[in-house]
């Protein structure tokens, strides 16, 4: 059986992986356009940082352990331009001698994963200006944060723009951060968010809410980023506007797409082409809460589809259960944490709900180092059937979002809670842990 895999990270890798243990007489041929597989992007802004001593570390395994341990014809500099379904063939250009391709297959999985949106801005072909989502990207901006700089523009205050303004702001540069709308993270409610406005603030962060940049002015390098409202002075700039799935080359095969351009899989992978299957940030996520497909870009959710799709092309008959929507992040002092639903997606989705505030300590209250966290619960009003929950604060976050995640997916109501049997002792929770203490109040 001949496997072709478009994509060398997360979802690639972590099918071709399954193929050759199930199946001892795979053919598997991988195709990446750039040099490196199977790298942690998550951890690029802790490069930048210097808390990871370099990108070498993020990479789990090299391209000679695929090709020499697991006999997959790992191939690099291969941009894939075109696949033809009924042939069964893949096409594209070798980068480096622009020789084209052509490659058949049994099965194929499309991983190509997302790009980073970066609008046609005037003046974006300056120096200085930069992305953030592989490896060279992440040498190339090492490269231009030198001394010289002192002033960085983020566009963008999602997740990469969160953690890369710490991770600038730690070299010591003065950071500023320009949103199109009127809050960092529009993943949370925006009466959480202004828990990240502060925190930002107090590490010196400048922030630039509703205003939308439209270029950048400079001699060969940027000096000023230009919004609908003004000019800023900058050094450096980072556009962290958010991804899209990397598709285009599908212009043409008739492959069943999500108005955001993410290839329509089913529960096993399998898209609308016979033996070809999509995984990761090319694929859609069919979100269990919301009971229909969605697209959250995220490494876990990456690894597990293609895991599920490797399975299942090498005739195995396995489902991905859909995801609740679950995410944490680092900033500065604070763990911005959320499940499931948010109350402005609860609003959009017509859903009759309630919500419920409350501020709790991580370890029990008398215990020396306790830190608060702000807790969100939203849930059905008639059933008390949990919806979502949102939690920033100190230590412990993370620890609470995953068990409300596990609650979600088990469609767990408030009541039920109550029930569950936590860990307890003084140093790590109270006798009620947080999301006990809010489940009591209104259960």
């Amino acid at each position: 059986m001949k496997y072709v895999i478009i994509g060398g990270d997360a979802a690639g890798m972590s099918a071709a992986m399954e193929i050759v243990r199930r199946d001892k007489q795979a053919e598997v041929t991988t195709l990446d356009k750039g040099h490196i597989y199977s790298y942690g992007q998550c951890g690029l802004p802790y490069v930048i940082a210097g808390r990871i001593p370099s990108t070498d570390n993020v990479i789990a395994r090299s391209v000679d352990t695929f090709r020499k341990k697991y006999g997959i014809d790992a191939k690099t500099g291969h941009n894939v331009t075109n696949i033809d379904s009924e042939a069964k063939t893949v096409s594209g250009i070798v980068l480096e001698t622009d020789e084209s391709f052509h490659i058949s297959y049994d099965r194929l999985l499309i991983a190509t994963g997302a790009n980073p949106i970066f609008p046609n801005f005037e003046g974006s072909d300056l120096a200085g200006i930069h992305t953030l989502k592989t490896i060279p990207d992440t040498k190339a901006i090492l490269n231009d944060l030198n001394d010289s700089v002192k002033q960085v523009t983020i566009i963008g205050g999602g997740y990469i723009g969160l953690e890369m303004a710490e991770s600038i702001a730690e070299l010591g540069k003065k950071v500023r951060i320009i949103q199109l709308g009127n809050q960092l993270a529009d993943i949370f409610d925006e009466d959480m968010a202004e828990l990240i406005h502060e925190e930002a603030r107090q590490n010196g962060i400048e922030l630039i809410f509703n205003e939308e940049v439209k270029g950048f002015k400079g001699k060969g390098h940027v000096q000023t980023v230009v919004t609908d409202k003004g000019e800023y002075e900058a050094d450096f700039v980072l556009a962290a506007i958010g991804v899209k799935p990397n598709t285009n080359f599908l212009d043409g095969t008739g492959m069943h797409m999500t108005p955001k351009g993410a290839i329509l899989v089913n529960p096993y992978m399998e898209t609308s082409l016979e033996n070809v299957y999509a995984a990761g940030d090319c694929a859609s996520h069919f979100h269990r809460i919301k009971q229909k497909d969605d697209y959250i870009p995220l490494g876990t959710t990456a690894n597990k589809q293609g895991r599920i799709a490797g399975m299942n092309m090498a005739g195995g008959a396995n489902t991905f259960k859909g995801i609740v929507g679950t995410s944490v992040v680092k900033f500065f002092h604070l763990t911005l944490g959320r499940t499931g639903l948010s109350e402005k997606e609860a609003d959009e989705l017509g859903f009759d709900y309630e919500v419920h505030k409350q501020k709790a300590k991580d370890i029990a209250g008398y215990y020396p180092g306790n830190q608060e966290m702000q807790l969100k619960l939203i849930y059905e009003k008639k059933t008390q059937k949990l919806f979502g929950a949102q939690i920033i604060g100190g230590n412990g976050v993370d620890k609470r979002i995953d068990v409300f995640a596990t609650a979600l997916y088990q469609e767990m109501t408030l009541n039920d809670l109550l029930d569950l049997d936590l860990a307890y002792a003084p140093p790590f929770n109270g006798v009620w842990d947080p999301i006990q203490q809010i489940a009591k109040r209104k259960s």
